[in-house]
This record gives C-alpha cells, structure tokens and sequence, in this order.
C-alpha cells in the first residue's frame, strides 16, 4: 500500500536540523524527517535556516513525499529520516 499524506502540516526541527512531516499507512501514522542537507541539495538557492528551509520542502513536497514513499516501500519500521541520496 503506498503511503497517503493527508496533513499537509510540516515543522522544523532544530535540534536536528531538518523538517519533519508525517504519512499515514492506512491506520498508521508515519514520520518521516528530512535533513537540511537535502533540501539544500534539491533547492541550491535555499536558505539555511528555518524559514528557507521549510519554504525548499513547500517548494518540492511532491519530489519529497516520492522519495519518502521509496524509503517506507524499502524498509517498513518506525521513523525514516531522508538524505540528500534519497530525494536525488
């Protein structure tokens, strides 16, 4: 089953400097965390802090939630942070 993002919510975290959002597996809530490197990967103009960094995933959510839906389709377990290798 491929995962459904039916919140379109995402936040930033700072202790682990990347943003986080969730899918949903029929009843299961999944998270995931994208690191600030990728997203600067993806999007080479964006900023490094807060603001940049959520505007890069806004910009790029459907290429994100592909590579999110690749990494759950790999390997099914709790929490799934993705990597500039993931979303490239």
């Amino acid at each position: 089953m491929a995962l459904n993002f039916p919140n379109p919510s995402r936040s930033y975290d700072s202790k682990k400097h990347c943003v986080r959002f969730w899918a949903h597996d029929a009843s299961f809530e999944v998270p995931f965390f994208v690191e600030a490197a990728a997203l600067r990967r993806i999007d080479p103009q964006a900023a490094g802090d807060e603001p940049g960094l959520l505007n890069a995933f806004d910009l790029n959510r459907d290429r994100i939630r592909a590579a999110a839906d690749r990494a759950y389709r790999r390997d099914r377990r709790g929490s799934y942070t993705l990597s500039a290798a993931d979303v490239t």
